[in-house]
Parts: C-alpha cells; structure tokens; sequence
C-alpha cells in the first residue's frame, strides 16, 4: 500500500533570527520509502506565525526575543 508522510524534518535558527524550516514529503510503499522530496521556507523576526507547526511557534518564540526583533527590523529599516 502506498502512503504520503508529510513531516517537518529539520528547523534552524540563523545568527539574525530567522527561522528556517524543512518539510520532507515522503512516499512509502509497505514501510519502504520510495521516494522524498523538500519544501523550505524562511520566516523573519516577528513575522505571524499563525498556521505553523507547534514546534515552529515554540521555537520563533523562544529565539526572538524583544532584542531579536528590534535589531531586525534596525537592520530591515537601513537597507
């Protein structure tokens, strides 16, 4: 029997605070993976993170602290 897993494998936090996350899509034939394939995406200090994975939230929060986030957007506002 064939299935789809569709897990988050892998989330790092930069040295600026932005949190990057990898999606692995996995294709599993009778426990055997046939095939993978990766989605990223990147969010910014501060951005919403309404609709992300516990575990994405529960680490944006702890990484950007009130410093964090102003120190992005000190730096977002020069260039």
């Amino acid at each position: 029997m064939l299935t789809k897993q569709v897990v988050i494998d892998q989330i790092e936090v930069t040295e600026h605070g932005h949190v990057q996350v990898r999606t692995a899509t996995r294709i599993m034939e009778d426990g055997v993976q046939l095939s993978q394939t990766y989605h990223r995406h990147c969010l910014s200090p501060g951005d919403d993170l309404a609709g992300q994975d516990k575990k994405v939230v529960a680490i944006a929060k702890a990484a950007w602290t009130k410093d964090v986030v102003a120190k992005f957007k000190e730096r977002a506002a020069t260039t």
